[in-house]
């Protein structure tokens, strides 16, 4: 006798059901085994395609293989079937938030949990600071519900202990400012101790080891375990480095396990713990006229605040390829987050106005296939053809910077600007056009633009970012403009502040010595 046959008309393998086999997706996926859990869902929804904890598990799946646009596919079916799921909400706002569609990801992520980010146009000063005290006030009274230690006083004599603590010690490329920073330090007045919560820093990555300096791994403890350390440590000053990029840690500060705690490198707006006594940047990425939107007081140091060292082998800089092509070739290697509806608009603007030009995107999620598709499905609502998009996924790091020969001009995203990816372009060679924002994130290029001589690449708006844009693609001067640039563009760094990191310790030590006072 023949198997019965389910209503999508699939014969169910020995009689197995879409519950049974979304359960043995679910082991799967606990496993690991990232391919085999795919099969597993999809066979689920063949036998029944109303199964929402298939669609989620799926999703869930997608987005670690890194297939972000389907992920938003299965995401969003679970909504169809089960409209209030509050993980498929978040889930969903975090896959959108990685294809760079920003306000859309922000509203299911306010449904999952009333939040925003300073990476929206839609979240102006006022309401970044409102919703990081709310986030603050209630990790707080998670934090403090197991106490709070008692900072021993500053030293008074002898060195300046100073904490600096990241989970990402290891990252050469985004590091810089930080190694080349911390390679200056001053060892006769200054002990400098590093707290780690992933891979220990190493010289290929730029940091200059030192005999006195303590690297001290924190993988695994709780906050209260690391501010018991911090505390027996005594140490002067704890500097976080991490921001909202590694948010667990974030509850280190609000235990006050040191009597200075700082907020430097990553925050790119107020952190809303009232925790933190000070942030650091220039007088680019904050106006007097904003610092009342900071919990912290604001500190600059001169120059930017991400003068940068590089102490890795890189590709040598080579001519711009418009010399050769006949046209312009604009690019952004920056994370697909930053890449906007509104960075989308305003590209496709330049390249209508400007025929014959291409934009060249790279960066980790367009190494997916579905990706990519999505990003050309964004360009082509605006009228701009395939051929005219150059898409590359993720490469070694040599090679992705190698992949600059292939830019003429780095177009920046907004508002949340490239920071490292602008210090890595103009290295290249590579010069970045930019504009001054209305936030610290959106400021991050013009304060490097401005330390490094070339404030002419950032415009005082959109409007005249992208004409600039168009002006330069149409230019015939701009291919030998460009070739001199590229010729002298790492001599002219090195002279420049934005290279200066000996000088940028030095403006920290100043503001360590004075804060302890």
């Amino acid at each position: 006798m023949p198997k019965a046959e389910n209503q999508q008309g699939v014969v169910p393998p020995h009689g197995e059901d879409g519950a049974q086999a979304t359960g043995q997706a679910d082991a799967g996926h606990e496993k690991g085994q990232l391919d085999e859990a795919a099969a597993a869902y999809r066979r689920a929804l063949r036998l029944d395609e109303t199964l929402a904890d298939a669609w989620y598990g799926l999703g869930r799946v997608e987005l670690d293989r890194g297939a972000t646009s389907e992920a938003v596919r299965c995401f969003r079916r679970v909504l169809t079937l089960e409209p209030g799921r509050a993980r498929a909400h978040f889930n969903l706002g975090k896959s959108l938030f990685d294809l760079g569609e920003i306000d859309a990801a922000l509203d299911h992520l306010r449904v999952a949990a009333d939040g925003t980010e300073a990476g929206s146009l839609r979240a102006d000063h006022a309401t970044v600071l409102k919703t990081r005290r709310e986030w603050a006030r209630l990790e707080a009274a998670n934090e403090m519900g197991s106490g709070q230690q008692s900072p021993k006083p500053t030293a008074s004599g002898g060195k300046l202990r100073v904490g600096y603590c990241s989970r990402f010690f290891h990252a050469q490329n985004w590091m810089k400012p930080v190694w080349g920073a911390i390679n200056h330090h001053d060892r006769s007045a200054f002990a400098i101790h590093l707290f780690s919560d992933g891979p220990p820093p190493l010289p290929e990555g730029g940091y200059r080891e030192s005999p006195a300096d303590c690297v001290h791994d924190v993988r695994g403890l709780s906050n209260r375990d690391l501010a018991d350390l911090v505390n027996r440590t005594g140490i002067d000053i704890l500097v976080d480095l991490n921001g909202y990029s590694f948010q667990p840690r974030l509850g280190l500060f609000l235990r006050r396990p040191a009597p200075v705690s700082i907020t430097w490198f990553n925050m790119y707006a107020t952190s809303g713990i009232e925790a933190f006594d000070y942030i650091i940047g220039d007088d680019v990425v904050v106006t007097p006229g904003e610092e009342h939107f900071y919990c912290e007081r604001v500190l600059r140091v001169p120059g930017s605040y991400l003068a940068f060292s590089v102490a890795y082998p890189v590709p040598e800089v080579t001519p711009p390829p418009s010399a050769a092509a006949g046209h312009i070739t604009f690019g952004s290697f920056c994370s697909l987050y930053k890449i906007t509806d509104e960075v989308i608009a305003a590209w496709s603007t330049i390249l209508r106005r400007a025929a014959g030009v291409k934009l060249f995107l790279k960066n980790g999620n367009l190494g997916v296939a579905a990706n990519r598709a999505a990003v050309i499905d964004r360009f082509t609502r605006r009228d701009i053809t395939p051929d005219r998009l150059l898409l590359a996924g993720p490469a070694n790091h040599y090679d992705f910077l190698a992949a600059y020969s292939q830019v003429d001009i780095a177009l920046d995203t907004f508002p949340y600007n490239g920071g490292t990816t602008t210090t890595e372009a103009l290295w290249q060679g590579v010069p970045v056009l930019s504009f001054h924002g209305d936030r610290w994130a959106s400021r991050q290029s013009h304060s490097l633009l401005r330390a490094a001589g070339l404030e002419d690449w950032c415009q005082p708006d959109l409007e005249r970012y992208i004409d600039r844009a168009v002006t330069l693609a149409q230019s015939p001067d701009t291919p030998a403009e460009l070739t001199l640039l590229r010729a002298t563009m790492r001599e002219h760094l090195a002279s420049m502040p934005i290279c200066d990191s000996a000088g940028l310790c030095h403006a920290l030590e100043r503001i360590y010595q004075e804060v302890a006072r």
